[in-house]
């Protein structure tokens, strides 16, 4: 008996260190998950809540630890702390998983294009390796911010036209622009977010492309910008139309959720992780977004691979049916 009790003492030490971890990351975690509920009134709580998923997959942890291998003396007040944050969670997320979204388009022919939106990052290490795996998948259209003249060059040599907009944000295609029907004021210039956008005509129709790069969420629920480019889609038909980019913003905050009802768009993408591609071994935020008009089917949706950049490509492929 005597020679065990060092490696009991030990096991003890280490069961209280344990349990001491838990009860702090569950208490982080909970208290995390109740703010963000916060989110529907102040920006501040709901940038806490863009990270739901993280709270939710502490509380997760914790509560599991508490079930299997908390000490006795912890083990209930780890698992109902635990399965309080994961309640807590459940607000934000569930709207997320729950949304109505239409199936995606197994047969039929219709025109079909194929659009990646990807967030080049403005310190990606080898560009010109992303252009060529960007370009093997033939796509369409690329929607890209965070771009550079490095970046352009890339695509350009490549075969895609490039249409610019406002700052870092660019579209890329193999369709030549058809001629723009709307002319923007210039007093509507400096309230738009980093944008770019284009019409084109193709085989099934006139349709138009926006690509965006919208900044965190911090100044509220009407944040001008963001009211400035519903303005913008206002003056084209939003049956055909198709925005996508970078939003800084996650399905379980309040921010996108009144953004998804304003634009009048499907967002095709539902809990699509696209952040962090570096320095992570998985990526915790869904903050790139694809909406498309009634008008257009989902065929196919998919998170790319790792590249350079710290995003994941999302690649889709729209039929229009309408």
């Amino acid at each position: 008996m005597a020679s065990s009790s060092p490696t009991g003492a030990r096991r003890s030490v280490f069961l209280r260190v344990a349990d001491t971890f838990a009860l702090c990351l569950g208490l982080l975690c909970g208290l995390a998950a109740l703010a963000s509920n916060g989110g529907f009134f102040s920006a501040r709580l709901d940038l806490i809540g863009q990270f739901a998923a993280v709270w939710l997959l502490g509380s997760a942890l914790v509560a599991l630890y508490g079930v299997c291998l908390a000490s006795a003396m912890r083990r209930w007040v780890l698992a109902v702390m635990g399965l309080g944050g994961v309640l807590a969670c459940a607000p934000l997320m569930l709207p997320e998983l729950t949304r109505p979204i239409r199936p995606l388009l197994e047969t039929g022919t219709g025109y079909r294009i194929k659009v990646i939106e990807y967030n080049a990052w403005e310190r990606n290490p080898d560009i010109g390796k992303d252009a060529g795996w960007l370009a093997a998948q033939n796509p369409d259209f690329i929607l890209m911010t965070d771009t550079d003249a490095k970046t352009r060059l890339a695509l350009t040599v490549r075969g895609f036209i490039c249409t610019r907009g406002i700052a870092d944000t660019v579209i890329f295609s193999r369709l030549p622009r058809a001629p723009e029907t709307y002319q923007l004021p210039g007093p509507e210039w400096p309230l738009l977010p980093s944008f770019s956008r284009a019409s084109y005509s193709g085989s099934g129709g006139d349709f138009t492309v926006i690509a965006t790069h919208l900044k965190r969420p911090m100044s509220g629920p009407h944040k001008t910008p963001e009211a400035a480019l519903l303005r913008l889609m206002d003056h084209y038909d939003r049956r055909r139309l198709i925005v996508a980019g970078d939003f800084n913003s996650t399905p379980w905050s309040f921010d996108l959720r009144r953004f998804d009802q304003q634009i009048g768009l499907e967002r095709r993408d539902r809990a699509l992780f696209t952040w962090p591609a570096l320095y992570s071994p998985l990526a915790f935020l869904p903050i790139d977004h694809i909406y498309a008009g009634e008008a257009w089917r989902t065929v196919s949706i998919a998170r790319g691979p790792r590249l350079g950049s710290d995003h994941y490509p999302i690649a889709v492929v729209l039929a229009l049916v309408g």
